[in-house]
């Protein structure tokens, strides 16, 4: 029977006809849960949202309008699958006078970053295939290298991010068993879910000891860099590299709006433009209009003051729920403190977190669970808290809630 009659069926079992890749397919934990924070009543600190206060509507109906006034159809028409020309002309030579671009690199836009998570796991993985990455990493990272069959392998972390010594010990082992990873994914700057910083010192170990493997790849996933708030920037991985093995992801998502979908991915020639060949087949392009808005905002010098609004609210946001929780939360409950981005890392010992969501969303206020960050099963006392999207007495008013359950499950035991 061909597929076509087989579908026309009624009752038909349709996982019978699931390509091998399908099968490898799983829910996005982070969508399952927003399922539960869909009511209004919820406190949700479950998203990876960015504060709608912080984006610029004025700019951007002033810019559209101007982009249409003078591009008009073609602002609406298809574009190359690199991206509109102008603007990725532009970001090179924003990132090449930051010392992150070179001559030896190329620049492609994507539809968000996750796209190009997707696209460079579609060009390298194989089935059985092994890519490293923190403990705890980015859901959305995991779950695209994990459908192509890979084993994550996982390398702890500490306050700095993660731990040079361990990762060194680990390429030593994989080396020896000759089973090296097909790359090495990274977050080093305001890590999700951890919100850890990876000091410049660590940043140039940990590539002295990737240089030590001439085919080790290395994925710099940084969506947040420019969201610091307290301390000093430190320099990226693609900047501190000598040897062209760092291929960076950044994304127009947190500093203008995560509904533009412009993801920025550039590295080596060879390595992307074979992502543009994959990109093809996805989507032929990129969604040209947000592109010419985006690249106007940016060349009209919007960027520093932007920044300037979202890292100061995101500042307020950080100190209100730290402070919530250092007034709430029992002993054995603790967390990260970090100088930037969007999140912390909450430890309770003793407590499986899964079951604290059951428990907590009973009292209208949600996480994502530790568990969802490791591709081992491990984080079973963990939890990720956003802390940029809710309003400042709903922080206070949902860490309340939150410890009230932690002190109530303890109680029970």
């Amino acid at each position: 029977m061909s597929i076509r009659a087989a579908v026309s069926q009624m009752g038909i079992d349709a996982s019978k006809l699931y390509s091998d890749l399908a099968a490898n397919m799983k829910p996005s934990m982070i969508r399952e849960l927003l399922k539960y924070t869909a009511r209004p009543e919820v406190i949700s600190f479950a998203g990876g949202l960015p504060n709608p206060e912080t984006f610029p509507l004025k700019e951007i109906k002033e810019i559209t309008c101007d982009v249409l006034d003078k591009w008009g159809t073609g602002a609406l028409q298809y574009g190359t699958t690199e991206g509109l020309p102008p603007f990725r002309d532009f970001l090179k030579d924003m990132y090449r006078k930051e010392g992150e671009f070179t001559d030896a690199d190329e620049l492609v836009l994507t539809g968000g970053s996750q796209q190009a998570l997707d696209l460079f796991g579609k060009i390298l993985l194989n089935k059985g295939d092994a890519v490293v990455a923190e403990a705890p990493s980015y859901l959305g990272g995991l779950n695209a290298f994990e459908v192509y069959g890979t084993k994550i392998v996982h390398v702890d972390m500490d306050d700095d991010g993660i731990k040079v010594d361990e990762f060194e010990r680990l390429m030593k082992k994989m080396a020896r068993s000759k089973k090296m990873p097909k790359f090495v994914y990274m977050i080093p700057t305001f890590q999700n879910p951890a919100g850890t910083c990876m000091p410049e010192k660590h940043r140039r170990e940990f590539l002295d000891i990737c240089n030590q493997y001439p085919d080790l790849l290395v994925m710099e996933d940084d969506p947040y860099g420019k969201l610091r708030f307290e301390g000093e920037d430190q320099p990226s991985l693609k900047k501190l590299d000598k040897d062209g093995r760092v291929l960076t992801l950044k994304t127009m998502s947190k500093i203008l709006s995560p509904g533009m979908r412009i993801g920025i991915v550039f590295g080596p020639k060879e390595l992307v433009q074979k992502m543009v060949v994959s990109k093809q087949s996805a989507d032929l392009c990129s969604a040209g209009l947000t592109q010419y808005i985006a690249w106007q905002y940016m060349a009209r010098g919007h960027v520093p003051a932007q920044l300037t609004k979202i890292q100061t609210l995101y500042r307020r946001k950080r100190d209100l729920m730290v402070k919530a929780l250092k007034d709430e939360m029992p002993e054995g409950v603790k967390w990260t403190y970090p100088h930037g981005g969007m999140f912390l890392w909450v430890t309770v010992d003793g407590i499986d977190t899964t079951q604290l969501f059951m428990e907590s969303i009973k009292k209208n206020v949600a996480f994502v669970v530790g568990t969802a960050f490791y591709g081992d099963g491990r984080g079973k006392e963990s939890m990720r808290l956003n802390f940029s999207y809710s309003k400042d007495a709903d922080i206070a008013e949902g860490i309340r809630r939150l410890a009230e359950s932690i002190k109530e499950m303890r109680k029970a035991k």
